[in-house]
């Protein structure tokens, strides 16, 4: 098990408990004591969790999303062939409105080399296209939420409702055929609304994980959806579904 799988376990498992001692997360992982106090420390300043002496309690609750320095550290390759796979559908002089999130991160660094127009929902990705020579770089306004840097509110809304764009790249906290796709915080909720609402195109990015799984905040139904790119253990009985309802899916 890699470092960044044991603490996406640890992460899961701690959360699922409440509180789990060193020894049980020793068992679960096959890792050493040594290595489960390492982790729990590094868990720790990201804000995960909270140690006690012999274990760790979850700092967070059910239905929170984990930090983004941790997530940026799970799946990376999946999500560079998500990235790719989107870039090769985005042509050059598009106008491309980008959404925050781990994922769209990638996204952005797949179109470094192209000569597009991109607004970045999210600080992080307009670092990443600061330097890109050939992109035309629009940033929004807004608050930018803590450590993820997602732009959020209505300045944000505002910029987004006086553009149009050719395409909106959207991340998710989880989608379903049935429940659509859906976010943790309401706030981003909102800005993903807005960037569907100015784009004549829509396509989604996911991991196959977030395909089984609901968030609390509605953004849009599947049928919003133009095209779904994710990995190729999606669920065939989702893939099917959104299929059915006239989305393009391209699995990586």
């Amino acid at each position: 098990m890699s470092g960044t799988e044991r603490l996406r376990r640890i992460t899961e498992a701690v959360r699922e408990a409440g509180r789990m001692g060193v020894a049980e997360l020793a068992a679960l992982t096959g890792a050493s004591e040594m290595t489960i106090r390492r982790d729990l420390e590094v868990l720790a300043d990201q804000g995960v969790l909270e140690r006690y002496r012999g274990g760790a309690r979850s700092l967070l609750l059910r239905g929170e999303e984990p930090p983004f320095a941790l997530r940026s550290q799970d799946g990376t390759d999946v999500k560079r062939r998500i990235a790719a796979e989107v870039a090769d559908l985005i042509a050059d002089g598009e106008s491309v409105v980008l959404d925050s999130g781990t994922t769209c991160l990638e996204v952005a660094h797949a179109l470094q080399s192209r000569r597009v127009t991109v607004a970045p929902l999210s600080l992080h990705a307009v670092n990443a296209l600061t330097a890109a020579p050939q992109v035309t770089l629009l940033v929004p306004g807004g608050r930018p939420r803590p450590g993820e840097l997602a732009l959020t509110g209505p300045l944000t809304q505002a910029s987004l409702a006086a553009l149009r764009f050719d395409t909106a790249v959207i991340g998710c906290c989880g989608l379903t055929a049935a429940d659509g796709l859906t976010a943790y915080d309401l706030d981003d909720a909102a800005v993903k609304r807005a960037a569907i609402a100015s784009a004549r195109r829509v396509i989604a990015v996911t991991e196959s994980s977030k395909l089984s799984r609901t968030a609390l905040a509605f953004v849009a139904p599947s049928s919003a959806l133009h095209a779904l790119v994710t990995d190729a253990a999606a669920p065939e009985d989702e893939i099917g579904a959104f299929t059915a309802a006239g989305v393009t899916v391209r699995k990586v």
